[in-house]
């Protein structure tokens, strides 16, 4: 079931969402101050490949050991980036969330939104974990 949802998911725009985090992604990596919030972006791009079935998790707990995302500057990272961006990020996925979840059939995309809107609030340090 969750590959028929990523397939209507992709369909549907998930690819188009997907292209713009990599897009970001890369203009991130360009600007080179932008770096620390390049992977992040990418993560976020990753899921929005493909969401269900996926997970988002703290990278300490999937790789056993703390890094420089999970720690001190993981959260001063976090607290620029939901300052500049995450806040709207988020607020836009619970609109769509929002629209969504007022159709019985988009529920379970309503619910992908949501966890978007969370990876978007504060992104550094996690991971996605693909079932």
């Amino acid at each position: 079931m969750n590959f028929i949802l990523n397939i209507l998911w992709l369909l549907l725009g998930g690819w188009t969402t997907a292209l713009s985090w990599f897009t970001s992604c890369l203009f991130m990596v360009i600007t080179i101050i932008g770096i620390p919030w390049a992977r992040a972006a990418f993560n976020i791009g990753l899921l929005n490949l493909w969401p269900f079935g996926s997970r988002v998790a703290d990278r300490e707990h999937v790789r056993g050991q703390g890094d420089m995302g999970t720690g001190a500057l993981g959260l001063i990272g976090n607290i620029v980036w939901f300052i500049l961006c995450g806040w709207w990020l988020a607020l836009t996925h619970l609109l769509c969330a929002v629209l969504l979840g007022i159709t019985i059939i988009g529920i379970p995309f309503a619910l992908q939104h949501l966890k978007l809107a969370g990876i978007s609030l504060a992104p550094i340090g996690k991971a996605i974990v693909f079932k």
